[in-house]
């Protein structure tokens, strides 16, 4: 086959999956169109009162009420990190440890208060920092944005603060870097990629900070501390790694509350939580539960906290800090201002008059939002709109009214208070209704989308299927299948395209590309359809052996109907949530059954008994019989490794009362060091017997006998990666304490170690995909020598197409012919490997995978790889087995 029509053929499927999985992914991973408009002070959202008389000087939209504020972000904090329970004997490691805001909350009542930080799921860092800076809702989307950030085009509270002439300060997390570029008059950034670094970060901020805070020059200081986060993320929650960091954060605020003046605002937030094995980023309880506390040295609340903290959405720091600085609400905001901290000293009328007034101006705000958005985007159902905006304007005109009455009013009469505060409540209700119709909108996944990028993902995979039986009959039939499609597909691009531009629509290249894959699909099946019958009536004029042909061809048909059927069943279940959910113990059960049945299968047709016939002298009555005992020894291992990587197992959400397995969780979280070096070394132990085990087959099959660089790295290269994983385990798992002066040279090992990894594991995959063939072959030249039978299979013949090994054998001979002819002996021309050059090569690339889950996994993972491989193994084995007993 030519070479050219096969890589356009190959590029041409690869644009129908590419097309496919884009649009799957437009409907399911959704995102928010993002508006360029920004808020400024000329805004017209001031209410009456302060249109008829000046603001203070540095305010826009409300009176400013502080000159400078900190804001605090302990990463993955968590609210059980921050609250204090006396009553507890024995508190675990996180708890307790921040005694220091305890004894704010309760000696100064009216001037601190602890709060649950509701996080919006993803609680990835990237997204928790958009919403922080925003008052928006980061979609799933944005997950894939987290290593990766981007600078935020959107309207956002530093922008407001940079605008307005504020002085923001940075100190720690260099994902801010990317995400706010030139908005910071002074920075100090840190790497935040190695998550078992626990120190750098930290440290940095604390070299920084007071300096920073007695300096002066500054109005607003942002510092990030990932301490905590990466504690979780190395040794869990539950380590008295965790007590050391929550310890070194509470000594920090209480010497930062000495360093404050009384015209700053503290704030110390988290930005997710994190869950009892120190991850995050879903939308469980604790990793969505986070702590904010709040505090100033003059009075910021009207009366005491209540009995249980108040849980407030994590959208809501927003508008409350832009109108406590004095700064406009950013424009894309959704978050509801927290009112208590705008009630003052005054009486109770004038705090409600206070948290009236901004409520006012945080609806106005909105519903501009919600009308600019609703513009542009469709996403925002027409009837909840409309009902919104109801609740709006009543709200605006009866705090127009009640104003006008409360106006010169020097004794509020009691009536007129309980309306002030009937209408703080119905501005919160348009608030929160507001938020929870965007959350559920930007939340909404597309199904047509959905099932269209299936649909094409199947047909392309049908095509392939198709393409491949095809390719036997015609070495022209790249070039005949491909001109129809091809055409096909760029006819409806073109007209597409040009509907576009003529109705004046935006162009989707997405819609345009699946639009134009499905075209070119129904042109190859067209196509396809043509010429079926023409190549079944050729078929008929053949002689009678190409009935037996078709014979076999429909048993082979019917062979693989079943295994098909069953592959059809398992894809189908991932569709269904009760198998989703329990896929953990659908999996090993479909798998043990399916071995079951081919030995059940092997039994009804009287293979695993005592053979009769010709299979007896094949193969001899003890070798048959060795065999089945064989094949019964291999498919008992298999359900024992199947039993045992149950053991191995995460619980999933849905599942409230499983508890995960103790092999998740990494060496680092143990606590007894003599456990964690046993474990250490049975962990390096299993992983060194994989690779033993990998080298040990491929040597058996003759996978290892030639000089090939696919070989040599084999042989070379899976020690010295075994090697480098051990060395990142040891280093990775150690507590930090226990390094000493070699802290330093620790930090790079913890980088360099994966890198290694990395690059041998491209490496190993380069040279497979450019050589994927472990195949040696030999020539003795003896003169007694005899060259081995070559294979008399016709040049057209499906065999000599549908089969790689007789190709190989061919070119094999191909290759020796001229050395043959030239030499005046005989040579015995010998191969090793060819048996198993399929699986081989498939060996090798799970193996450099596994490598690759290895490393961003817990260490007692390896035991779970390695029960994987023997399965693997196993599975082979019980194929040739049956195949052999089957008489195949």
């Amino acid at each position: 086959m030519q070479r050219w029509p096969v890589l356009l053929f190959l590029a041409w499927v690869c644009f129908l999956f590419f097309a496919g999985i884009g649009l799957f992914m437009s409907g399911f991973l959704l995102t928010r169109i993002e508006l360029a408009s920004s808020s400024s002070c000329s805004d017209p959202l001031v209410p009456p009162p302060w249109e008829r008389q000046s603001l203070p000087p540095g305010s826009c939209w409300a009176p400013q009420r502080f000159s400078k504020a900190v804001l605090v972000i302990i990463d993955a904090l968590r609210f059980e990190f921050a609250r204090f329970n006396p009553a507890k004997a024995s508190p675990l490691p996180y708890e307790n440890k921040l005694s220091f805001l305890h004894h704010l909350a309760t000696s100064q009542p009216r001037h601190a208060r602890l709060y649950r930080f509701r996080a919006d799921p993803p609680t990835a860092t990237m997204q928790r920092i958009k919403g922080l800076t925003t008052g928006s809702l980061p979609t799933f989307i944005d997950v894939g944005s987290n290593f990766a950030t981007y600078a935020i085009q959107e309207d956002n509270l530093l922008a407001q603060l940079v605008q307005n002439g504020r002085r923001v300060v940075f100190m720690g997390d260099d994902t801010w870097e990317g995400l706010f570029p030139k908005k910071f008059f002074r920075s100090y950034f840190f790497p935040s990629f190695n998550v078992k670094d626990l120190h750098t970060v930290d440290d940095g901020i604390l070299q920084h900070l007071y300096p920073t805070v007695d300096g002066g020059e500054w109005d607003v200081l942002i510092a990030h501390f990932l301490g905590v986060d990466h504690c979780g993320h190395k040794h869990g929650p539950d380590h008295p790694e965790m007590t050391k960091k929550l310890t070194q954060m509470n000594e920090m605020l209480r010497s930062l509350v000495d360093h404050l003046g009384n015209d700053t605002l503290l704030l110390v937030a988290g930005d997710h939580g994190m869950t009892e094995t120190g991850d995050h980023g879903g939308d469980s309880e604790k990793e969505v539960n986070a702590a904010l506390f709040v505090y100033s040295k003059t009075a910021l609340f009207g009366a005491g906290p209540p009995e249980e903290p108040e849980a407030v959405p994590q959208v809501n720091l927003v508008p409350t800090v832009a109108l406590l600085l004095g700064v406009p609400i950013p424009y894309s905001n959704i978050g509801e201002v927290m009112a208590e901290l705008f009630s003052g000293d005054g009486d109770a009328v004038s705090a409600a008059l206070q948290q009236l007034s901004v409520y006012h101006i945080n609806a106005k705000q909105v519903d501009r939002f919600l009308h600019s958005y609703s513009l542009v985007a469709q996403d925002l159902p027409a009837e909840q709109l409309q009902r919104l905006q109801e609740l709006f304007s009543s709200a605006v005109e009866e705090h127009s009214r009640l104003l006008a009455q409360v106006q010169g009013v020097t004794l509020v009469p009691p009536e007129l208070e309980s309306r002030l505060g009937s209408l703080i409540g119905r501005f919160q209700l348009y608030l929160r209704e507001a938020r929870a119709v965007c959350t559920q909108s930007w939340a909404r996944f597309h199904p047509l989308r959905m099932v269209g990028g299936c649909t094409l993902i199947a047909a392309s995979c049908l095509l392939c299927y198709v393409a491949s039986e095809l390719a036997a009959a015609s070495d022209s039939f790249y070039r005949s299948c491909l001109l129809y499609p091809l055409l096909w597909g760029s006819v409806v691009a073109v007209l597409l395209g040009l509907a576009r531009v003529l109705t004046q629509e935006g162009l989707d290249l997405l819609l345009v590309s699946s639009w134009a894959a499905a075209a070119s699909q129904l042109g190859f099946f067209w196509h396809w359809w043509g010429r079926h019958p023409k190549r079944a009536r050729l078929a008929g004029s053949q002689p009678p052996l190409a009935s037996v042909g078709l014979r076999q061809r429909l048993r082979a048909w019917l062979g693989l109907a079943f295994p098909m059927g069953i592959l059809l069943f398992r894809c189908g279940a991932m569709f269904s949530d009760s198998f989703v959910v329990a896929e953990a113990r659908v999996a090993p059960f479909l798998l043990a059954s399916l071995v079951m049945l081919l030995v059940g299968k092997l039994h009804w047709d009287g293979r695993l008994t005592v053979p009769e016939g010709p299979k007896q002298q094949l193969l001899g009555f003890s070798s048959y019989r060795r065999e089945i005992w064989y094949l019964l020894c291999l498919v008992a291992m298999l359900l024992v490794c199947v039993r045992l990587s149950g053991f191995f197992h995460q619980c999933r959400e849905e599942i409230p009362q499983c508890r995960p397995s103790l092999f998740l969780s990494p060496l680092a979280s143990l606590r007894n060091t003599r456990a964690k070096n046993l474990f250490y070394l049975l962990c390096v132990a299993l992983l060194a017997g994989l690779v033993y085990a990998v080298r040990s087959w491929l040597r058996h099959y003759g996978n290892l006998n030639s000089s090939d660089p696919l070989v040599l790295f084999v042989r070379w290269g899976f020690p010295l990666v075994v090697v480098c994983i051990a060395c990142y385990w040891a280093v990775a798992s150690s507590a930090d304490d226990s390094l000493g002066k070699l802290q330093e040279l620790v930090q790079v090992a913890v980088v360099a170690f994966p890198w290694a990894v990395y690059g041998l594991a491209s490496v190993g995959l380069l040279l497979l995909l450019c050589n994927p063939m472990t195949v040696f072959a030999k020539d003795t030249r003896e003169s007694a020598g005899s060259i081995v039978t070559p294979y008399l299979g016709v040049p057209s013949s499906e065999v000599d197409f549908l089969h790689v090994i007789p190709q190989i054998y061919k070119r094999m001979q191909e290759s020796q012919k001229s050395r043959l002819e030239r030499g005046s002996c005989k040579a015995t021309v010998a191969a090793y490997g060819l048996g198993s050059v399929y699986s081989a090569a498939l060996v090798i690339a799970l193996t450099l995978l596994g490598f690759l889950l290895m490393l961003l996994h817990s260490e007692r993972l390896s035991l779970a790889f390695l029960l994987l491989f023997l399965e693997a193994f196993m599975l082979l084995h019980i194929h040739t087995r049956a195949r052999g007993l089957a008489g195949d």
